[in-house]
């Protein structure tokens, strides 16, 4: 019988947050073995559910969502999009220039297979959220890598990004506020930044779904603020910040000169019309979501949930003998270093996974070239996570 193979084109694509440790920890949730998940920020399975307003919303509209709605979104839900951006002084937006989708991990992929020729280049951070680099690699492209040091806070060095653009650079992914590492980019990097893609004819692709996950004096700028000209596509969504992962709600918006990017949108469009539509209740929430309290704000601000446990790993990681980080600024994620020779972050992934029952993320997971590093999210609770820290501290020493 002949062996029906899979794509080479999967050969090089990688997505290791779902890889091999949690399908081990999969295995062992299904032999009774109760599993801490440190390695993902899902947040409604840390208790931090969606606001009741959004499901009332989606209930509300039920009798609307039978049918297939336009294919960039319905009016209401895009409307309101543009409407928080001109809030934010955003200018050059329009409704026709959004695209609703099933998460902005769809959004990834449309917008890079729209763009990509083969061996086209795409600037990414490392670390990255890996889906970045993985699209592109699945749509034919090449994924370059600028590397944003712990000795610099992870903020990124435009001169080092310049060395790596060629005839063949495309466009530059930014992710701020980053995951995985927390820091959230000075108004001056994303100036010398927006520099850069004008001089060199770039789109730039800006990852903001974490916008309004910021802590202490930290200050989010969207970068559609600051070019009105350049061609930009902002990410944004109800996954992280509205708590609403499950609802699959993502949305692109481009703004700049609409002369140079309605080739792309026309083709996206098209992409979009192929999949029909997105899922037509979570788009009902919002309109709804962006409107009103952000009751994000509560959760960060110095007495709730996430400051709370961000302060909890803080101080664990301090107090601990073998672990150091850069105090994560915004999103829900700390980006641990350990200090010990020959760490292996795989390794002592799969340890901690076997013998402590935590599943963490190795930091090449996020195309960091060193092994000294790993993810945790902040989304539990801050006596859990302190005694994760200890047990991963006890573990480390004991390698």
């Amino acid at each position: 019988m002949v062996n029906i193979s899979p794509s080479s084109k999967l050969n090089n694509v990688r997505y290791e947050i779902r890889g091999d440790l949690a399908k081990r920890a999969y295995e062992l949730e299904k032999s009774g073995t109760q599993i801490t998940h440190l390695n993902i920020g899902n947040p409604a399975s840390y208790g931090l559910i969606a606001p009741e307003r959004l499901r009332m919303a989606m209930i509300e509209n039920i009798s609307h969502c039978d049918a297939y709605t336009h294919q960039k979104g319905i009016f209401p839900a895009r409307e309101a999009i543009i409407m928080q951006q001109q809030s934010r002084g955003i200018k050059n937006g329009s409704i026709d220039q959004v695209i609703i989708g099933n998460g902005v991990s769809e959004l990834i992929d449309i917008t890079l297979r729209a763009l990509l020729e083969n061996n086209d280049e795409v600037l990414i951070p490392s670390p990255d959220y890996p889906l970045w680099t993985a699209s592109t690699i699945l749509n034919g492209g090449k994924a370059i890598h600028y590397p944003c040091k712990k000795e610099n806070s992870y903020i990124p060095d435009p001169d080092e990004i310049k060395k790596l653009i060629t005839n063949k650079t495309r466009a530059l992914v930014l992710i701020n506020p980053n995951n995985p590492t927390g820091a959230v980019y000075p108004k001056s990097t994303l100036e010398a930044i927006c520099n850069l893609c004008k001089e060199f004819n770039l789109l730039l692709l800006s990852d903001e779904i974490y916008d309004r996950m910021t802590y202490d004096d930290a200050e989010f700028t969207p970068v559609a603020t600051i070019d009105h000209e350049l061609p930009i596509a902002t990410f944004s969504g109800l996954s992280k910040v509205y708590r609403a992962c499950g609802y699959r709600v993502g949305w692109v918006s481009f703004t700049g000169s609409l002369e140079n990017t309605s080739d792309l949108l026309n083709s996206m469009e098209l992409l979009a019309a192929l999949r029909l539509c997105s899922n037509v209740p979570g788009q009902w929430a919002v309109q709804t979501a962006l409107g009103g309290t952000q009751s994000i704000d509560q959760l960060t601000a110095k007495d709730g949930r996430l400051y709370k446990s961000r302060h909890a790993v803080i101080d664990a990681v301090d107090k601990s003998l073998n672990m150091q980080m850069i105090t994560p600024q915004g999103a829900m994620y700390a980006f641990i270093d350990v200090n010990k020779p020959g760490f292996d972050d795989k390794e002592f992934a799969l340890k901690l996974l076997e013998e402590e029952h935590i599943l963490i993320a190795p930091g090449t997971s996020f195309n960091y070239p060193n092994k000294n590093a790993f993810r945790i999210t902040l989304l539990p609770e801050a006596n859990i996570l302190q005694d994760c820290i200890k047990r991963m501290d006890n573990l480390i020493s004991s390698m």
